[in-house]
C-alpha cells in the first residue's frame, strides 16, 4: 500500500469532520455487539466492483483500490467501468459483468421493485445533485419555480425525479405545475445560460462545474433541505453473489465506510488520484479537492440505518409516482436490503 500524505492544514472545518468521522465509525463499531475490522484469513476473494468513474463522487471507490485499502481487508477487488448511466448498472449486474455496483438510490429501487434480484448492502455519501438558477431569473426558492421550464439531461434521470420530490414537498405539482426539457448532457450549462430555460437540474461534478462557471445561483440541492440527513448512494450485490460470498460483502461494506471516511478528511488526495488517473475534463485538481469536500462522505449507513434511508426514498418515489402506489415502503425497504452485520 502506498503511504498516504497527512494533509500540509488542520482547520476547525477538518477538525469537526474528523470528529464526526470517529463517532460514525464507533457508532458503527457497536452495532451487534460487533467491531467493524479486517479480516485476513484465506485467500483474497475477488469481487468485480461496478462504479461510474466519470463521477467524482465515485472516485473513493478507485482511490480505494489503487491504494490497497481494499487489500487491506483481504479483498482482491477489480473495478468494472460501467459508464455514466445507472441504467448501465443496472445491466452489468443483469449480465454478470460485476457482482456489485455503487449507484444513486433513486436509479436502484425501481427495478428493485420489479424484482431486480439485488440486495443494498452499505451507503456512501449523501447529496450530488444540484438545481441552478440564472442570478437574474429572480427565482430564489423551490416555490419560485412554479410555470418555469427546467433542463436536465433525461425524462426520469435521477436530478429530474430527486427535484420533483423537492417541488412536491414545498407544494408544487411537479407534473403540471413545471416543465422539464430534456437536453444533452453535455448541454445542460450552456441551455440555462442562453436563456432558454430558467432552471436546470444536473449531478456533480458537472452541476459544480455549471454553477461555478456561470455564475448560477444554488436553488436547492441533495444535501440540505428535505434532503438534509438522506444518502445519496448505495452500494448493491447480486443476489447470487450474495448467497456464495457474504462475508466478502461485508469486509466490502467495511472497506467502503473506511474508504469514504478516509476521502472525507482527505479530499486533497483523493481528488488528486481522481485527476491523475482518469484526467477529468475542463476541472483542475484543486477544483475536483474542492467538490469532494462538499459531499457528505460520512453519511454512510448499514443495516437498520440503511433500512431506514430506503423507506424514506421509497416514500418520496411514491410521492412523484416512480413507485407503485401499491408498494408498502417498509416492507419493501426490508426486502431489498440486507443486514451484513447481523
Amino acid at each position: 500500500m502506498e503511504p498516504m500524505s497527512r494533509l500540509p492544514a488542520f482547520s476547525r472545518r477538518k477538525a469537526l469532520k474528523l470528529a464526526g468521522a470517529a463517532g460514525a465509525l464507533a457508532s458503527l463499531g457497536a452495532v451487534g455487539g460487533r467491531i467493524l475490522s479486517p479480516a485476513i484469513a484465506a485467500p483474497a476473494p475477488k469481487i468485480r466492483l461496478a462504479w461510474t468513474e466519470v463521477a467524482a463522487c465515485h472516485s473513493p471507490l478507485g482511490f480505494g483500490a489503487a491504494k490497497g485499502i481494499y487489500a487491506k481487508h483481504n479483498l482482491d477487488v477489480e473495478l468494472f467501468y460501467q459508464g455514466a448511466s445507472g441504467q448501465t448498472l443496472i445491466q452489468a449486474l443483469a449480465t454478470g459483468k460485476a457482482d456489485a455496483g455503487a449507484g444513486l438510490i433513486g436509479d436502484w429501487l425501481k427495478p428493485l421493485e420489479q424484482g431486480f434480484d439485488v440486495k443494498l448492502f452499505v451507503g456512501s455519501h449523501g447529496g450530488c445533485q444540484r438545481l441552478l438558477a440564472r442570478k437574474d431569473s429572480g427565482i430564489k426558492t423551490l416555490a419560485d419555480a412554479k410555470g418555469k421550464t427546467i433542463a436536465t439531461y433525461g425524462i426520469g434521470a435521477p436530478p429530474q425525479v430527486a427535484f420533483q420530490v423537492s417541488f412536491a414537498k414545498a407544494g408544487l405539482d411537479p407534473e403540471t405545475d413545471v416543465t422539464w426539457k430534456a437536453v444533452p448532457f453535455e448541454l445542460v450549462g450552456e441551455t440555462l445560460n442562453r436563456g432558454d430555460v430558467e432552471l436546470a437540474a444536473h449531478l456533480d461534478p458537472w452541476a459544480w462545474a455549471i454553477e461555478k462557471q456561470f455564475g448560477f445561483t444554488k436553488i436547492a440541492d441533495t444535501q440540505t433541505g428535505f434532503y438534509e440527513g438522506h444518502t445519496c448512494c448505495v452500494l448493491g450485490a447480486s443476489g447470487p453473489f450474495l448467497d456464495a460470498n457474504r462475508d466478502a460483502l461485508r469486509r466490502l461494506a467495511e472497506a467502503n465506510i473506511e474508504i469514504h471516511e478516509y476521502t472525507a478528511s482527505h479530499p486533497d488526495e483523493v481528488a488528486q488520484w481522481y485527476f491523475e488517473t482518469l484526467k477529468p475534463a475542463g476541472l483542475t485538481a484543486a477544483q475536483l479537492t474542492e467538490i469532494l469536500g462538499t459531499l457528505v462522505y460520512h453519511n454512510h449507513p448499514i443495516g437498520q440505518p440503511l433500512v431506514d434511508q430506503i423507506r424514506l426514498a421509497a416514500e418520496d418515489l411514491k410521492l412523484v409516482k416512480v413507485l407503485d402506489p401499491t408498494t408498502d415502503p417498509k416492507e419493501f425497504a426490508e426486502r431489498v436490503t440486507i443486514n451484513l452485520l447481523a
